[in-house]
C-alpha cells in the first residue's frame, strides 16, 4: 500500500528506491530495526474517528464518523507521504525517512494533522447523533465531563425541534 501511494506516473520501481533508501536512513539514525519505525510511526498516525460534510438543510456540517482499521491506515499513510512532500530536503527518502523518525518519536506534520482531525471531531460533537451511538463517540474522543457535554447536546437538540428544525 505504501509503495502504491508513493509512485507518481506509473513509476514503481523508483516508489520501491525510494522506500528502501528511506529505511536505509531510518536504520542509519535510529540505529533500531526500521520496519518496527515504520509501524509504529504508522500506527501513531491512525485515527479513529474522522470528519465529513454532511449537508443538512441550507448548511453544511462536518460530522464525526468512526473509520476501521483499514481506512485508518489508509488515511495515515496518506498524511505521512503528505507531510513528507511538504519537508523541506534533498530527496524523497531523505524527507520520508525524516517524518517517519519524527512521527515515532511523537512529533511531526503527520501526528499534528491527526491531532486536528480529532480536535475536529470533538468541536462538532454535537452533529454526531445522527451517524453514530454517543456513547461511541464519547469512548473515541475521551472527554472528561462526559455528562454536562451529554446535557449540552441535548439542550442542542430540544432547541432545534422547538424552532422547527428537529428530526
Amino acid at each position: 500500500m505504501l509503495v502504491n501511494r508513493i509512485l507518481k506516473h506509473g513509476k514503481k520501481s523508483l516508489a520501491y528506491q525510494i522506500i528502501y533508501r528511506a529505511v536505509k536512513k531510518i536504520q542509519q539514525k535510529t540505529e533500531t530495526n526500521p520496519l518496527s519505525v515504520l509501524r509504529q510511526a504508522i500506527h501513531g498516525v491512525t485515527p479513529g474517528i474522522a470528519v465529513k460534510a454532511r449537508r443538512v438543510g441550507g448548511s453544511t456540517h462536518q460530522v464525526p464518523i468512526e473509520i476501521g482499521s483499514t481506512q485508518g491506515k489508509a488515511l495515515a499513510i496518506r498524511w505521512l507521504l503528505a507531510a513528507s512532500r511538504k519537508r523541506p530536503g534533498r530527496n524523497m527518502a531523505f524527507k520520508l525517512s525524516s517524518e517517519l523518525v519524527d512521527v515515532a518519536k511523537g512529533s511531526g506534520n503527520a501526528i499534528r494533522k491527526r491531532e486536528e482531525t480529532y480536535r475536529m471531531a470533538e468541536a462538532n460533537r454535537a452533529f454526531a447523533r445522527s451517524l453514530i451511538h454517543e456513547q461511541d463517540l464519547y469512548i473515541l474522543i475521551g472527554k472528561e465531563s462526559r455528562e454536562k457535554e451529554r446535557i449540552e447536546i441535548d439542550r442542542y437538540i430540544s432547541r432545534n425541534k422547538r424552532k422547527g428544525n428537529g428530526r
